[in-house]
């Protein structure tokens, strides 16, 4: 074999070799599956009320951590959503994330990218289903449905709302059984158990379509997604299929905790919302057994919404997807039952702000723990993108949960909140709450009174020391 064919042989055989690079599987990042709830307070069976039928919100809190002392930014649907969406405090009213698009619209460089946006940048394909920014669909105009106004502009490849016989997003929002929608809400009842399957309120038809987006997204090996899916019970007028009210047959229910209203100067309301319901000339601060029959509907919502949890969650478990993905159950604000004479949300109170917090997702180093430290809405932004090792971005306001998730006995931090003007910082030990004429209300929390005696005027150097808090972590809206 002559010289010049065993050299071309041997470059033949190292070209081979150099192309043959070692092939590295691809890991793809983890999914992200959020569970929104309206209106829902942390009265469930795995935060202590064992009163409460909530299986599926138990199991995943025992596969998970529980945040015992999670917070809201804002005793409101629209403020709420805006900072969990965003990572950034906002606007204090239900426009909050409209008046952002309006932003956005403007100029597209003035606003930074929302939480599904990021997301979607960084690869996720990103679907809400329901009620996830406060307009379910996510969509404005007189009906909630108008495609040119977009509540959250790139955020979502698809925003969907099924609305079924309700016919409109709006209707859906305060649907009670069988396509009933509000058109005056002093001739809809405030509460109602109508005997039928899960599909006669709106809740049924966004669990519905919340599964089929599950399982198309779940098939799609070459993407992550990031699927919220958003509960409207138990908000407002409560209707549930009458089997979750027989849940609580012969179930007594925790007496009222200082139901009187408060003295002096507070966030203290009239209710608005909830008394211009049709309520049978009934008022539950002074009736109460009327007061047991509105809790007791209150508990059937909550129980209807954890059955549609569970259907989630037992999708995402048949389809192999639990393997793979985060999943995140948070509930927008609190809500009062008769605590300060208040029925609703929208106070400063322990009440409006105290919400669920649930975080699971695979290979945890810890799972069924509970977490005292106190963390808010605000955190959930770059928790998840520490969770999913995305980059944060320099923006966010929130702290990453994934310590606490590590350490469960790991101090937290302030949470701050506010509602028409007025902020509240909440500390392990106090509230406070400054009025925008610089009022202050001051709770110790450590204390039998709690949040009934105001002890501002004690505490003069605490009082200022939060003061300063407050004015340090409250920025102005992006």
């Amino acid at each position: 074999m002559s010289k010049n064919i065993i050299v071309f042989i041997v470059l033949g055989f190292m070209t081979v070799l150099s192309c043959k690079k070692p092939v590295k599987e691809k890991q793809q990042k983890p999914n992200i599956l959020l569970i929104c709830i309206d209106d829902l307070r942390p009265e469930l069976n795995t935060y202590g009320a064992t009163h409460i039928h909530s299986p599926n919100i138990d199991n995943l809190a025992a596969s998970g951590v529980q945040f015992n002392r999670h917070y809201v930014n804002a005793p409101s649907c629209g403020p709420s959503r805006f900072t969990l969406l965003t990572g950034v405090f906002g606007p204090q009213d239900n426009s909050a994330l409209f008046k952002r698009a309006e932003k956005f619209n403007k100029d597209p460089n003035s606003v930074k990218p929302s939480m599904p946006e990021w997301f979607r940048k960084h690869g996720y394909t990103t679907v809400s289903v329901g009620k996830v920014s406060h307009h379910p669909g996510g969509r404005g105009g007189k009906l909630w449905n108008d495609s040119t106004k977009i509540e959250i502009p790139n955020a979502w490849d698809k925003h969907l709302m099924p609305v079924g016989e309700w016919e409109t997003p709006v209707g859906t929002m305060h649907g009670l059984a069988h396509g009933e929608v509000r058109k005056k809400a002093n001739e809809m009842a405030i509460f109602q158990s109508a005997v039928g399957t899960d599909m006669i309120y709106p809740d049924g038809l966004i669990t519905k379509e919340g599964l089929k987006q599950l399982k198309t997204l779940a098939s799609d090996n070459s993407k992550p997604f990031f699927l919220a899916i958003g509960l409207i019970k138990p908000h407002l007028p409560f209707g549930a299929p009458k089997k979750y009210m027989d849940l609580y047959d012969g179930i007594e229910f925790p007496e009222i905790q200082h139901p009187d209203k408060p003295e002096g100067i507070t966030t203290w309301h009239k209710s608005g919302e909830f008394m211009k319901y049709n309520r049978w000339e009934k008022d539950p601060n002074e009736d109460n057994t009327f007061a047991q029959e509105i809790i007791k509907h209150y508990a059937a919502c909550v129980s209807y919404a954890d059955k549609h949890v569970g259907d989630i969650l037992n999708q995402l478990k048949q389809i192999g997807a639990d393997k793979n993905t985060i999943v995140i159950l948070w509930g927008d604000h609190g809500w009062h039952l008769g605590e300060h004479a208040i029925w609703g949300k929208h106070s400063l109170f322990e009440e409006s702000l105290h919400s669920p917090l649930i975080i699971s997702y695979p290979n945890m180093d810890k799972s069924d723990s509970k977490t005292d430290a106190i963390v808010s809405t605000v955190d959930i932004f770059p928790t998840l993108c520490d969770l999913t090792g995305i980059e944060t971005p320099d923006f966010v306001k929130g702290e990453t949960l994934k310590p606490f998730i590590e350490n469960p006995n790991k101090s937290g931090h302030a949470a701050i909140a506010y509602r028409a003007n007025n902020h509240t910082i909440r500390t392990d030990t106090h509230r406070m709450t400054l009025h925008k004429n610089g009022f202050v209300e001051l709770y110790d929390h450590t204390s039998k009174e709690k949040e009934t005696k105001n002890v501002a005027e004690e505490k003069p150097e605490l009082v200022e020391a939060l003061k300063a808090l407050i004015e340090e972590k409250i920025k102005p809206a992006h």
